[in-house]
């Protein structure tokens, strides 16, 4: 059985420092020198997330609280002249913010490791003057695992950053099967940088979203391009079929939309009404991932048992704006679960009064305001319009 490569990466950055303070056994002043190393680190990932937060909080959400009377403060031509420039964002500012961050972390580490860890390492190495060289290395490689979960967090984070980007194809594959990766994306770096959709539902995309194309001839097998004769199935069924609606499904969208006198707010009801409404079916999720198409998905088995898997939430927004007369699509693509990109499925509803189409997507609900929301690009893309009503 092959090691995953980028559990066989995390081994070893975890491994080294550790090894290394075996073999050379506990010294006061190494020592110090490892802790300066780790402030570094330590300060560079809190910068980084830190910096990063705040960026995208100020020039990219900024939708209430402090960050909104910051991006309020900043004169309309600026902020104009940056939200068309979204570059200068992640290459100017929050580099800026990090460098700022950065210098402030380590000297508030450096002023506290003089008056705690300095001393004490002064005094441990005191009172092993006297004992064995296994127990100095012993010793020695224990004080070095500050240090070994320092590289750990530190190559975990650019892991994610590749993933992101999406810079490697394989090593997306790789990301996602690696469990020490997930579980360090998941319990360390996804918390800490904000991803709350996938902080609440850790599994909430999983691949559990297949498309296959099939000729209409059953004899004629799969095919990877879609032509006249081609029929598209979606988790096993058609899309006709996913968006089938009902008489049950219409009367409640229909009351829904009679709350408001515009489509955007027509719109913004329905997905706030299958967001909270709705839950996450991590079984079917598990029997999709497996290549088990014997479940049923679309709006109506949604609507009915209160559970379903991004392209059943897709469906039934796509029924119920149907039902309120709102031109609507289903957006097929790939999803950021925080881990690594995979295959997702969300909606664009058409706002006359704006005259344009917007971003929904009712899976994330849970994780955060995912209506016509700025960040949308930052864990989608890809998007391919799969169905237009």
């Amino acid at each position: 059985m092959k090691l995953n490569p980028v559990t066989a990466a995390l081994l070893v950055v975890f491994l080294y420092p550790m090894l290394k303070g075996f073999l050379f056994a506990f010294s006061s002043h190494s020592l110090k020198l490892d802790i300066q190393d780790v402030n570094k680190n330590v300060s560079f990932v809190i910068s980084l997330f830190a910096g990063t937060y705040f960026g995208k909080n100020i020039f990219i959400q900024h939708e209430r609280g402090i960050y909104r009377k910051i991006y309020n403060a900043i004169p309309d031509n600026i902020a104009a002249y940056i939200n068309s420039n979204k570059y200068i964002i992640y290459f100017i500012i929050i580099p800026m913010l990090i460098y700022v961050i950065y210098n402030i972390v380590y000297y508030i580490l450096e002023v506290l490791n003089n008056v705690t860890f300095y001393p004490l390492l002064d005094g441990i190495e005191d009172s092993l003057r006297d004992k064995s060289k296994i127990f100095k290395r012993v010793a020695g490689s224990l004080f070095q695992f500050p240090k070994s979960v320092s590289y750990i967090l530190i190559l975990s984070f650019l892991f994610n950053f590749i993933s992101i980007f999406k810079i490697n194809n394989k090593f997306n594959q790789y990301a996602e099967a690696s469990v020490p990766y997930k579980t360090i994306c998941k319990e360390i770096i996804i918390p800490v940088t904000n991803s709350k959709i996938a902080k609440q539902l850790p599994n909430i995309l999983n691949n559990s979203f297949k498309i296959v194309v099939r000729e209409n001839n059953p004899g004629n097998g799969e095919q990877t391009i879609p032509s006249n004769k081609a029929i598209v199935y979606y988790n096993g069924v058609t899309l006709d079929e996913g968006v089938r609606s009902n008489a049950s499904i219409d009367s409640l969208a229909r009351r829904l939309g009679n709350n408001s006198s515009t489509t955007r707010g027509k719109a913004k009801l329905i997905y706030n009404w299958i967001g909270s409404n709705i839950d996450y079916d991590y079984n079917k999720a598990d029997r999709v991932l497996q290549n088990d198409f014997n479940v049923q998905s679309g709006a109506i088995p949604t609507f009915n048992s209160g559970k379903g898997i991004c392209f059943d939430y897709s469906c039934l927004y796509v029924a119920m704006s149907r039902a309120d007369n709102i031109k609507v699509r289903l957006i097929t693509g790939e999803g950021f679960n925080g881990v690594s990109w995979v295959s997702h499925a969300w909606n664009q509803v058409y706002i006359p009064e704006e005259s344009r189409w917007i971003n929904v997507d009712t899976t994330f609900y849970k994780g955060g305001n995912y209506f016509d929301n700025k960040r949308f690009d930052l864990d989608h893309r890809d998007a391919k319009i799969a169905g237009q009503w």
